[in-house]
């Protein structure tokens, strides 16, 4: 625990985590969170600063935990063209079991808050991509990545593949008619797609 994780903070952040994957983050009031929370909207807007600091907040914990998890589950030895095959699976494995996080960062970490700004791309997203980066700048360094195509615009599919596919499961499932694709199929283009960019 860091010297800013009170009792209060903590639970805010899971009372919060609760209701918008519940409610929906604008559907959520910070009334109906302190109250979760067994605590006051003041000790909310003194730990986050309102809602979107609360939202924020969740985001880079549940970024990081990603980030630990994965650098915990890739072995070391293995070749940066399987690192990269493996890092989407990764990420679909640990979003598989935080049914909560999974609702939160593909329905609502892309959406224009009322406040009208885009909720931030935390430090913690920045370390996942820092990731797949990593793994391609060494792909390339061995020459195993095809020299006409940029590595960021790789990233960028590889993770808007990632991201884009789970969603539609997300909302699919939501509907009540689970989608027609599964995990395996999404891992399945994701190699088609190292396929493709590899030398």
């Amino acid at each position: 625990m860091t010297h800013h994780d009170t009792p209060s903070r903590t639970r805010l952040l899971l009372a919060a985590r609760k209701l918008f994957s519940e409610n929906g983050y604008e559907s959520t009031s910070t009334a109906s969170i302190a109250r979760m929370a067994g605590t006051s909207e003041s000790q909310l807007i003194k730990h986050f600063g309102g809602k979107a600091g609360l939202l924020d907040a969740i985001f880079v914990d549940g970024w990081n935990s990603l980030t630990v998890f994965m650098q915990q589950n890739l072995p070391p030895t293995v070749s940066p063209i399987e690192r990269l095959r493996t890092i989407p699976r990764l990420m679909f494995e640990s979003l598989q079991r935080d049914q909560e996080l999974r609702q939160l960062l593909l329905l609502e970490g892309r959406r224009i808050r009322k406040e009208g700004r885009l909720v931030t791309l935390t430090d913690g997203f920045l370390g996942f991509v820092k990731l797949v980066d990593n793994t391609l700048e060494e792909m390339r360094n061995a020459g195993q990545l095809r020299s006409d195509l940029n590595s960021q615009a790789i990233r960028s599919a590889l993770i808007g593949l990632t991201e884009g596919a789970l969603r539609d499961q997300l909302l699919s499932e939501r509907a009540g008619n689970p989608s027609e694709f599964t995990q395996e199929n999404i891992g399945s283009l994701v190699d088609a797609l190292v396929d493709s960019v590899a030398a």
